[in-house]
């Protein structure tokens, strides 16, 4: 890349290079010729040109037409590069494409996003559940919250929602929490308000079980329900 290509580059407009490329390239498997070398094809891309030449690629790299040419050709074979088809009026050509390249780049951000709120999910219902229990937790009830969310799949919102439902019944331990877990799952329960729609039927049905006389004595706004009871 020499002066001249930089002062006109300047001149008619800079490239815009996403950001996603910049930050996580190594992430993926490239290095700095190769990230270069796709910027390069991006910027032919942005100014219309759709299938540099060689030539034309190594008159911006410190790499000779050959280089160039091996190159692309090993971007291609690792899946950051394609070439597509296109048709014009019955007129055929070829097209370099970049979109395994931003594929790539989208699956690892959105990967290290999820990661990340899993993360800070995970260390919200650690400190919850002290918060609840008042006690740091024992290395098994670490191990069972982890469990929840990654063999289980249950949301942090359902775990949640698990853990108010054994404080309001005073039942505040793991194993009941778990069987509240393991009833919504078996229930098809995924939201709050499905798994408040369920706890309010078994409790309507429970308080019909207990007879007309106790129905008839307040209830507390939200009843004790044994779900260690469950049959």
């Amino acid at each position: 890349m020499d002066m001249r290509f930089m002062l006109n580059l300047i001149a008619n407009g800079s490239v815009n290079v996403p950001s996603l490329l910049l930050e996580h390239y190594p992430e993926i498997g490239l290095n700095e010729q190769e990230c270069m070398m796709l910027i390069q094809v991006h910027s032919f891309l942005s100014k219309g040109d759709d299938f540099p030449t060689f030539d034309n690629l190594a008159d911006r790299m410190t790499l000779d037409e050959t280089a160039c040419a091996d190159l692309l050709r090993r971007l291609i074979q690792r899946g950051y590069l394609s070439i597509v088809q296109k048709s014009d009026n019955d007129f055929y050509s070829e097209s370099y494409s970049l979109q395994p390249l931003w594929e790539k780049l989208l699956r690892t951000s959105y990967g290290k996003t999820v990661e990340t709120t899993s993360k800070n999910n995970e260390n919200t219902l650690y400190t919850l559940f002290e918060t609840e229990f008042g006690r740091p937790l024992s290395p098994i009830e670490c191990e069972t919250l982890a469990m929840w969310m990654d063999q289980d799949r249950h949301s942090p919102m359902l775990i949640k929602g698990a853990l108010r439902e054994a404080v309001v019944s005073g039942k505040l331990n793991f194993r009941y929490i778990d069987r509240i877990l393991f009833e919504w799952k078996k229930n098809g329960i995924r939201t709050l308000d499905q798994a408040k729609t369920h706890g309010e039927k078994i409790r309507n049905h429970q308080q019909r079980s207990t007879g007309g006389s106790r129905a008839q004595q307040s209830a507390p706004e939200m009843p004790s329900y044994n779900w260690l009871d469950k049959r």
